[in-house]
C-alpha cells in the first residue's frame, strides 16, 4: 500500500480521549496534496498514528449540522 500524504491544515477540536491517550479530533485536512476536508478520526498523541475515520465536504458538514 502506498503512503498517504496529510497535511493537518486546522486542528477545530477534540471530541474525546481514551485512557491510551487516544483522540477523536475534528480536522481540516489535506490528503494527498487535494484540497482539504474536513476529518472525523481518532489520532495517537503528537498524531504519529491514526485510526480509522470519515472525511467530509463542507457542504456535507453543513448538511450534518442542519439534520443535528
Amino acid at each position: 500500500m502506498a503512503d498517504i500524504k496529510y497535511e493537518i491544515i486546522e486542528e477545530i477540536g477534540v471530541l474525546s480521549e481514551n485512557a491510551k491517550g487516544w483522540r477523536k479530533e475534528l480536522n481540516l485536512i489535506s490528503w494527498n496534496d487535494a484540497a482539504p476536508k474536513y476529518d472525523i478520526r481518532d489520532w495517537a498523541p503528537d498524531h504519529e498514528k491514526m485510526g480509522k475515520g470519515v472525511t467530509l465536504t463542507k457542504e456535507e458538514v453543513e448538511k450534518l449540522k442542519e439534520i443535528l
